[in-house]
């Protein structure tokens, strides 16, 4: 076998597995919505706020709705929910107040990622009003409360009977540092 051949070979190969990695690269997001789904974790919610017509309350069901609160790694406030569950009925709107501190002594980014657990009740739960919408900038020391106004959707199926949501809660002044004046930020 000459050696033209055999280089041809090997190019042909890595050519190949560049074309695969890429593809594989591209089939992740899919891949890992559908395993979230089929094992019921990382329940997502709507990025933008629910806009849907006002459904009647459903009086006949009551549901538990858990509130968690955690910092990313490297997250230095202290965050959390003013209480930690409360029982609604499906169609009423509530509204639950997280508060955040920063205990540095510099100004800092915050923004918050939701998630709904069981997944399969994320499409029922529906923020009308949320802090997780916009990053949270506050000044050293500053401490400050954020409303989350909720709806849960009558029509959530009835095995449902107790909900999480969840916040996590990232840094991410150096990604803005360039585009904020954080000194002089105002306070969402």
């Amino acid at each position: 076998m000459s050696e033209g051949l055999s280089n041809k070979r090997l190019v042909g190969r890595l050519l190949l597995l560049v074309v695969g990695m890429f593809g594989f690269g591209f089939l992740l997001v899919p891949i890992y919505d559908v395993m979230c789904q089929a094992f019921g974790i990382n329940g997502k919610t709507d990025k933008a706020a629910y806009v849907g017509e006002a459904k009647s309350v459903d009086t006949e069901r009551t549901l538990r709705v858990q509130f968690v609160a955690t910092n990313a790694e490297g997250m230095q406030w202290s965050f959390g929910p003013m209480a930690d569950e409360l029982s609604l009925h499906p169609g009423e709107t509530r509204e639950i107040r997280f508060v955040a501190h920063n205990p540095t002594d510099r100004p800092m980014v915050a923004q918050a990622i939701p998630s709904v657990a069981p997944s399969k009740a994320a499409a029922y739960f529906h923020k009308t009003e949320c802090f997780c919408f916009t990053q949270q900038v506050l000044q050293p020391g500053e401490r400050i409360e954020m409303p989350v106004r909720f709806i849960i959707d009558p029509e959530m199926p009835g095995e449902i009977r107790r909900l999480t949501l969840s916040y996590t809660l990232f840094d991410v002044t150096e990604r803005m540092a360039g585009s904020l004046d954080l000194a002089s930020a105002p306070i969402n």
